[in-house]
């Protein structure tokens, strides 16, 4: 049986796992990898500060240095996931 992402941002799978996100379905040519950096408290909760986000090839012949398409740090979830977001867009536009 496949996995079946149970979040989704944008039609797109987003998957979690402790300080690391896969955003895309691993089916298509990118994907885009989310790794929080740092964390910061608000209301008492802990929340994703500096998150780096890379846009990643599929392609499992390509060594792990050359899948690396663009990387980029942005400032808090929201603004990581619509960058995330508009990269994976394009790339798959591109790549069409």
């Amino acid at each position: 049986m496949a996995f079946e992402a149970k979040l989704k941002y944008k039609k797109h799978p987003l998957v979690r796992s402790k300080n690391e996100m896969y955003y895309g379905d691993m089916g298509d040519p990118y994907v885009v990898f989310m790794q929080i950096l740092s964390t910061k408290k608000e209301n008492g909760q802990e929340m994703p500060d500096k998150i780096m986000v890379m846009l990643l090839s599929t392609d499992e012949s390509l060594p792990p240095k050359d899948r690396i398409k663009k990387q980029s740090v942005k400032n808090g979830l929201y603004n990581a996931l619509d960058f995330a977001s508009i990269m994976l867009e394009h790339a798959l536009a591109n790549e069409a």
